[in-house]
């Protein structure tokens, strides 16, 4: 009894760890399918309301996908899309992973060992929730620009809710 009460944490806290590098993950996949869906072309008026010397002022148009009004929209209702996902648990580690059941363009997708249920769906919410008002200024920093790897770098590196899961594969929605 106290082996197993000893394990307890350990394990409470993978799966607590689990939760929170999923729910990154997920939210970083989401904030990037939103930014690809804003037309190019879409751009808004970033500068200063100052008054120059002569009369003028500083404005310039930005794109708006990535502009930090857009980002910041985005970050107030994208964990609302958590409610789209499932959690698979790996046979091998039995670590869980968190995947869209719902896909973007309606293609049918495989949800062999996919659970789906409201607690999942809560918890998901609610880590995407946390991460999202926590890491508020770095997601904004690092999808105001064209960056690479943002899940690696913003879950695993800049926060570590991944730190064992640089292995995960680079799943595309």
């Amino acid at each position: 009894a106290v082996a197993l009460a000893a394990l307890l944490p350990t394990a409470r806290a993978r799966r607590s760890q689990d939760l929170h590098c999923g729910a990154c993950r997920a939210l970083v996949d989401e904030l990037e399918w939103e930014i690809a869906q804003v037309d190019p072309r879409k751009t808004i008026q970033m500068g200063s309301f100052r008054i120059n010397p002569d009369g003028s002022q500083s404005v310039v148009e930005v794109p708006y996908a990535r502009s930090e009004t857009h980002l910041t929209d985005l970050l107030e209702r994208v964990c609302e899309k958590m409610k789209e996902y499932g959690e698979k648990v790996d046979p091998s580690t039995h670590r869980k992973s968190y995947v869209r059941v719902i896909s973007h363009d309606g293609t049918k997708m495989d949800l062999s060992g996919v659970k789906i249920d409201g607690d999942v769906t809560s918890s998901l919410k609610f880590a995407c929730e946390s991460i999202a008002e926590e890491y508020e200024d770095e997601l904004i920093e690092f999808l105001s620009h064209e960056a690479d790897n943002v899940k690696d770098r913003l879950c695993s590196k800049r926060t570590d809710l991944c730190d064992h899961a640089l292995h995960i594969p680079h799943d595309e929605l």
